[in-house]
Parts: structure tokens; C-alpha cells; sequence
């Protein structure tokens, strides 16, 4: 299928502000290119383990950095294409007034779904984050990493591969919290990633709630692909924060953790309504908080009283906030 590629030229400083944007309205499959050198914890964190031999060869090559940038997005012929545009133009002009993002233009061209494929097979490579191994399937695990929990996953055009930074804060909260045997809620589950890992590191079960009927199909291809058990991972269609029909179904004082990597202005109703799905003593682990948002979540999560704030956690430009519900 042949996808309508939008790419909008700006600056490197600017990339995550506009990406954090562009996920509000809505648009998925955002791709990011400039040229700042990978660093060695970078390289650790995203890439393979820089200690492999042979790890440098993978690292992408790129042109001395000029501190431009480009951040490229991917529509749907059958998408309002106007109307998005318009939402994009309008993004860029109201970052314009208070920062600075370069050129702000867009262009068009078409891409079709193997040069997204190709493209993650040239750059994506197994990673570790703390003791989990992350490695797309066509690789197999490092011997130095045999015995560890891996997490086996295809990059797509829709949802994430672990690599990203609010993905990377809520699985170091998830091996930091888990125990054993817990009942995992995973709001705006996306490819159920955050479930899986749950249930590696000993969850019992894990209950996902997203809006995009996709997320249930790559939350079953993830699962079977994983190896976890039918019963262990379930999916629900729907708005956990509006419709009590899916408040019910989620039930009710169940979970012992909640994960919720989804956008600032889905966490802040969240966390006035989600402590009633919460065990007393459980944690609430959020994610998905640009730095220009960080306040106004954990200012939502503190006007709730049945909650306590007990760390707050920083990657690059985005937050994690993690909450417990008082016993």
C-alpha cells in the first residue's frame, strides 16, 4: 500500500516538541532524520550493546551536523489530507510565535509500507533496556544476553518498538516495581509492548484498553510472537476515562499496577478517574509527558486525593511520573 509522505524541514532542537504535537492531532508513523552523532550511551540504549564486536558497523553514518532537521510524517490516501495539513500548518505557526523551529515547511512526496521495512531493518538492532533484551525478530539474542527476559518484536507503521524514551521510563518502572503475580491495567496499550514486559518480568495478567481497533491485532501478533499465553493478555476496545460501559469491564479496585503511555491531555482526566480501577497500595505509572507538559500532569495526579507522587523521572524531553494509591 502507497502512503502519502509529509516532511516538515526544521531543526534538531525542535524535533520532539513538533513530534509531541503532531501525536496530539492524532498522526502516527512519525520518523525523525538529523545528523547529531550517536553518542556511546545512546548507542547502549537504543542500538546494540556498543561492547559487541562488530556494534559500530550498525550505527547509521551521517553528514556533519548542522543542527537542521526533518521530521517526517505518513498519511493514508483515504485520510482527510487537507484537513490534517491544515492542523499541521497551524501547529507550526503557534510553535513558531514562542520558539524557534527552523524553516517550518512542508513538502510531500509517496513511500509505500517496504520502504518503512527496509528502512527499520537497516538502522533497528537488538537493544537492552536495564536487564530486558529488545530485538526485532529477524535477529537472534547475543550469547551475552541468553537467559535474560526478551522482548521479540517487528518494527511497524503504527505503534512502538521499545526504543523510544517514554516507552524506555515505563519499563525501567515496570522492573523496578513488579514483583510477581500482579494484575497489570496497560491504558492505551498501542502494541501491547508494556503488557508483554509486564507479564516477562512475572505479572500475572495484563488488561490493555485502546481506541484503535489495530492495537488489539498487534497486541495478539506481539503476544503469539512472544510466547505468552491466551490467557494471560486481554485487549478492550474503548474509552476507559468516559464510558462506564468500559469501566465495568476494566472492573473495579483490581489492578496493582496501571501503565498509561499516552498523551498529556488523556493523563490529566485519567488521573482524576483511575484510582477507583486501582488496588489501595498500587502504583500508577505514567509516561508520554513532553517537558513543556510535565507540570500541569502532575498537577492533575495531586488533585487527586487518593494519590502520592513518589518519583518523577527524566529522558531527553519527556517525563515519567510515577504515583502510588494511597492504602
Amino acid at each position: 500500500m502507497k502512503w502519502n509522505r509529509y516532511t516538515i524541514q526544521t531543526i534538531s532542537d525542535a524535533v520532539d516538541l513538533i513530534s509531541a504535537e503532531l501525536s496530539e492531532i492524532g498522526i502516527q508513523g512519525i520518523e525523525i532524520i538529523d545528523n547529531k552523532p550517536i553518542t556511546q550511551e545512546e548507542a547502549g540504549a537504543m542500538f546494540i550493546d556498543s561492547s559487541l564486536e562488530g556494534s559500530a558497523d550498525l550505527l547509521p553514518k551521517t553528514e556533519p551536523d548542522d543542527g537542521t532537521a526533518q521530521v517526517n510524517f505518513y498519511l493514508e490516501p483515504e485520510e482527510d489530507q487537507e484537513k490534517i495539513l491544515e492542523e499541521v500548518e497551524e501547529v507550526l505557526k503557534e510553535l513558531a510565535s514562542f520558539t524557534d523551529i527552523g524553516e517550518g515547511t512542508i513538502r510531500a512526496s509517496e513511500t509505500e509500507d517496504k520502504d518503512w521495512i527496509n528502512n527499520w531493518k537497516k538502522y533497528w538492532h537488538t537493544f537492552t533496556i536495564g536487564t530486558l533484551v529488545i530485538k526485532p525478530t529477524w535477529e537472534e539474542v547475543p550469547e551475552q544476553y541468553k537467559g535474560q527476559p526478551v522482548l521479540s518484536i517487528d518494527p511497524g507503521t503504527a505503534f512502538g518498538t521499545g526504543s523510544h524514551e517514554t516507552t524506555r521510563l515505563v519499563i525501567r518502572e515496570l522492573q523496578n516495581r513488579i514483583k510477581g503475580g500482579e494484575e497489570v491495567l496497560d491504558v492505551g496499550t498501542g502494541s501491547g509492548i508494556l503488557s508483554i514486559v509486564a507479564l516477562k518480568y512475572g505479572a500475572k495478567h495484563a488488561l490493555g484498553t485502546d481506541l484503535d481497533p489495530n492495537a488489539i491485532i498487534a497486541t495478539d501478533e506481539n503476544a503469539e510472537q512472544n510466547e505468552i499465553d491466551k490467557s494471560q493478555l486481554d485487549v478492550i476496545l474503548g474509552d476507559i476515562v468516559t464510558d462506564e460501559r468500559i469501566q465495568e469491564e476494566v472492573g473495579f479496585e483490581k489492578y496493582d499496577i496501571v501503565c498509561a503511555n499516552i498523551l498529556h491531555d488523556v493523563l490529566i482526566p485519567l488521573s482524576g478517574e483511575i484510582t477507583k480501577h486501582m488496588k489501595p497500595g498500587a502504583f500508577y505509572i505514567t509516561s508520554g509527558i513532553i517537558n513543556t507538559r510535565e507540570n500541569q500532569v502532575k498537577e492533575a495526579i495531586e488533585a487527586n486525593p487518593e494519590l502520592e507522587i513518589l518519583s518523577i523521572n527524566h529522558d531527553g524531553e519527556w517525563v515519567n511520573i510515577t504515583a502510588r494509591k494511597k492504602a
